[in-house]
């Protein structure tokens, strides 16, 4: 059988993802190879040579990734924690900077230790990522997830049912708005840990394309401040959590302080604080309920 070097074709697709503006060319490039030959990034350099039809279908998902389809998109995977979920047009394409979050949430939990199955609920939930995620890795937890936009909700059921049926601890979906005054309103005064990735990019901020055309705007926006969703969620955060849960909110890098102050404003919060990512930049405010409504 015919076969084809790999190496000059990887080389020439990170220039062309370079030329096309892609933030990381080379990772993708390597990422869209190792798509195609069903393997792991890093065993790229173990298979030097491909036959012509995988040279073809690599060049043809490089092309679509410099017209700046979301490489998930074109992999049909994204990962958080331990687990891959499956993405595609119509929900939110989980970002690495929201690992934070989940780190986060799993050292809370194991703070508060294993005397009884924590309760944890994730707002906003998209694709199902966070949620799943914690699943996986506190199989003791009894998790709930929340989503509004139907698109997404089918995501989140695909995602769950994956991971049900490869052993993890089941979730429970709800359609819902999470600024509802009675949403999860069975959970009140319950639950240990709340997490929540809500649209909260301010409308006139600029996004690459890959955020602009291909996630769903209901996942990203919130409003001209971005926290259109953040402020009256924090009520709904408040009603959940027992004396003493803590939640953490993503939200944009402008709104840090913003975010911690409506944590203040609410009362009934105590420890308030914004936690940075990796680049330093505000990334999520964590609060600890002093008291359950």
């Amino acid at each position: 059988m015919t076969r084809v070097p790999l190496r000059p074709a990887v080389l020439a697709a990170e220039q062309t993802l370079q030329a096309a503006g892609v933030h990381s060319p080379r990772v993708d490039a390597e990422s869209l190879a190792a798509h195609v030959l069903g393997v792991e990034r890093p065993r790229l350099a173990l298979i030097p040579m491909v036959t012509p039809e995988q040279l073809g279908e690599f060049q043809k998902l490089v092309a679509r990734r410099a017209e700046r389809v979301p490489l998930q998109h074109l992999t049909g995977t994204a990962a958080m924690g331990e687990i891959d979920l499956v993405v595609g047009p119509g929900v939110f394409v989980p970002r690495p900077e929201t690992e934070l979050l989940f780190a986060w949430a799993l050292a809370q939990l194991e703070a508060a230790g294993h005397e009884h199955p924590p309760i944890v609920v994730d707002l906003c939930t998209g694709s199902g990522a966070l949620a799943l995620a914690i699943a996986h890795a506190r199989p003791d937890a009894e998790v709930h997830a929340v989503e509004l936009d139907p698109a997404a909700l089918n995501w989140a059921r695909r995602n769950a049912d994956r991971c049900a049926a490869t052993g993890d601890t089941p979730i429970t979906l709800h359609a819902g708005d999470v600024t509802d005054p009675s949403i999860l309103a069975d959970l009140d005064g319950r639950v240990d840990v709340v997490v929540a990735n809500p649209p909260y990019i301010p409308t006139s901020a600029w996004l690459d394309p890959e955020v602009r055309d291909h996630d769903p705007h209901l996942a990203l926006f919130g409003g001209a401040d971005g926290l259109d969703v953040i402020r009256p969620m924090v009520g709904t955060i408040a009603r959940l959590l027992r004396a003493d849960g803590v939640a953490a909110v993503e939200h944009d890098d402008t709104n840090g302080s913003q975010t911690a102050a409506t944590f203040t404003a609410h009362g009934g919060f105590t420890a308030v604080a914004e936690h940075p990512d990796l680049a330093g930049r505000p990334r999520f405010v964590a609060a600890r309920r002093t008291r359950a409504d």
